[in-house]
């Protein structure tokens, strides 16, 4: 899951630390939304998971539009080590505030899931037992990421200031057509496994998901990056 838009350039001026800070706090209300979602929606579904999954899928379309047009031009709102690498890889972002935003991403998404937990009365410190294996699971992360860079990619060429629609509405999307429910995010896929929620991925699945996001990622900046440039001629 994440989000770039990278709605550059930047209103404004920001400091390398407000940079970091900006990628912290969205991540970190991101997971909250997301395990947040995922708890009330499991609490009032009465053991429908279809219903407990589409309302946990609306709020995090709903959040992810709202922390890209309001983090946007402070960081670029990537909340996502896999969006940070591929703006690195594209040039577009230095190779030093992308490798300070991974760990600043992860503290966050641990930060926002623990939140989560203290609003609704969980314990704070849990470790999830729902088991996401298999390669279809990581395929489907693959296929999920490689969607996600297109939404970024493709809007930031052709209608910038959709971005933040463009990506909430694609995870909205990816939530249901993916076999994995689309974290399509590492630092999501970490922090989630500290959450024994409806939300939650056992910590055994999580290297085959993170492995997935990063072969969508890549496939999806070298392909996508080619498809979206734009010609000489232009």
């Amino acid at each position: 899951m994440s989000a770039d838009a990278s709605l550059e350039p930047p209103l404004e001026r920001t400091s390398f630390a407000r940079k970091i800070v900006a990628e912290m706090l969205g991540t970190a209300l991101l997971l909250a939304v997301v395990v947040g979602s995922g708890i009330m929606g499991e609490t009032l579904a009465d053991g429908n998971d279809a219903v407990a999954l589409l309302g946990n899928t609306l709020a995090t379309g709903a959040g992810l539009v709202v922390l890209i047009t309001i983090f946007g031009p402070l960081s670029g709102a990537h909340f996502n080590p896999v969006v940070s690498l591929m703006f690195a890889v594209r040039r577009e972002l230095p190779w030093r505030t992308a490798l300070a935003f991974i760990p600043a991403q992860i503290v966050g998404a641990v930060l926002g899931v623990w939140s989560a937990h203290a609003m609704f009365g969980e314990p704070i410190l849990q470790i999830s037992t729902k088991l996401r294996d298999g390669p279809n699971q990581a395929f489907a992360e693959a296929v999920a990421t490689f969607g996600l860079v297109a939404a970024i990619l493709g809007s930031l060429r052709y209608r910038p200031q959709a971005t933040p629609w463009m990506v909430g509405l694609y995870i909205v999307a990816a939530y249901w057509f993916t076999a994995s429910t689309s974290f399509a995010n590492p630092a999501v896929a970490v922090a989630r496994s500290l959450s024994d929620t409806f939300a939650g991925i056992a910590p055994h699945s999580v290297p085959g998901f993170i492995l997935g996001e990063i072969i969508g990622g890549l496939v999806g900046t070298l392909a996508l990056g080619w498809l979206f440039a734009r010609e000489r001629s232009e």
